[in-house]
């Protein structure tokens, strides 16, 4: 099936793979999974990932309500600072309500009280390689850092969340870590029904060791008797999709450079945030050297430089990998370029395009 491009493919049987995995961590562990819907949201899959875990969970009251309604089963609703409007909103379907500050709690527990409700707890502890990204970072203001304060909310709590990870693939690391939680928090967690580990936790990842992971959680879960929650983002679609573009010109200041339909500024934002280059399948070995770009108008709207096993012509087609976690999600209208269209290849093999963005989708996302 020809698309034109550029459009974002997503491949059901790689993300199939990484939901098995997770069904494994709960069949072992007893940890139940809700989908971080702040690292992908594109509810076109929806119907596969909630056969595989229990939920998701939410940055605003948009995306717990896109969770309700589209994927189902437990919707936990976390924002750092909810309006009055939006608890007011959230309280008629989620499951769990998880606020940010025991100001918030404070305010809206009568309002909230009829949902479960849990606090975020800043730990003070993390594992990020980015401080961008680090909840645990110097004047975090996300969770409850003072031990006592929280103490005195329990009462009112039936869990709490901790989130303090971001790319951790290491499971000594996290081990240490729960560990950690277990010491310091262990008294509280005894008075409560469910604690949640955030996400940011790399157990997909080829060759992670999902028996030690899920031994830790379940020793964890019967020691303190609470019901762990894990919030896969990544994890849950790592690998699953690409950004299909296509080269629209060649030029060369100093070095070949192709310029292509897309644009890291509007369609892979996460890379220009953290200063990353884009994953493509091409040999690093190939002779000809291309420095790849984006048609934004910004200057450093680059993809990254890789090495093509053959001369790259206009039309060449350029698919850059991993490209489902915090892209669709962040994509914007920046130059009022293309939106690139929404493609699933399904179980069977065929190729469904899902959505198809014009001028109209730019021009009503105005005013």
């Amino acid at each position: 099936m020809t698309i034109a491009t550029p459009y974002y493919l997503i491949d059901e049987k790689k993300l199939l793979r990484n939901l098995q995995i997770i069904q494994q961590v709960r069949q072992l562990s007893g940890a139940k999974s809700v989908l971080a819907l702040k690292c992908f949201s594109t509810w076109s899959v929806f119907d596969l990932m909630k056969q595989y875990m229990d939920g998701t969970t939410s940055s605003s009251l948009y995306e717990a309500r896109l969770g309700h309604e589209k994927f189902g089963k437990e919707t936990h609703a976390y924002c750092v600072g909810y309006s009055q409007e939006d608890i007011l909103a959230v309280t008629e379907f989620a499951d769990k309500i998880i606020f940010n500050s025991v100001s918030q709690l404070d305010r809206y527990y009568d309002v909230a009280k009829s949902a479960k409700l849990g606090l975020r707890v800043n730990p003070g502890i993390s594992h990020s390689h980015f401080d961008l990204a680090d909840p645990a970072r110097k004047h975090s203001r996300l969770g409850v850092v003072d031990k006592q304060v929280l103490a005195q909310q329990l009462h009112r709590l039936s869990g709490l969340m901790f989130h303090y990870n971001c790319e951790n693939d290491d499971v000594d690391t996290f081990s240490k870590q729960l560990d950690f939680i277990g010491e310091y928090y262990g008294d509280m967690l005894k008075q409560l029904q469910w604690v949640s580990l955030g996400g940011g936790l790399y157990f997909t990842k080829e060759g992670y060791p999902i028996e030690t992971f899920s031994k830790k959680l379940d020793d964890f879960a019967k020691e303190f008797d609470v019901q762990v929650y894990l919030e896969p983002g990544e994890s849950a679609i790592t690998g699953c999709a690409e950004l299909v573009t296509s080269v629209v010109d060649l030029v060369h200041n100093e070095m070949d450079i192709a310029i292509v339909d897309a644009s890291v500024e509007g369609h892979m934002l996460d890379l220009l945030i953290y200063s990353l280059s884009a994953k493509i399948d091409e040999s690093d070995t190939g002779k000809y050297q291309y420095m790849v770009a984006g048609r934004s108008c910004l200057a450093g709207d680059v993809f990254g430089t890789y090495h093509f096993q053959d001369k790259l012509q206009i039309g060449s087609e350029i698919r850059f990998a991993d490209a489902a976690g915090y892209t669709m999600v962040k994509k914007n209208w920046f130059n009022g370029l293309k939106m690139p269209a929404i493609a699933v290849r399904r179980l069977d093999d065929t190729v469904e395009v899902i959505r198809r963005f014009s001028y109209a989708d730019f021009l009503n996302s105005l005013s």
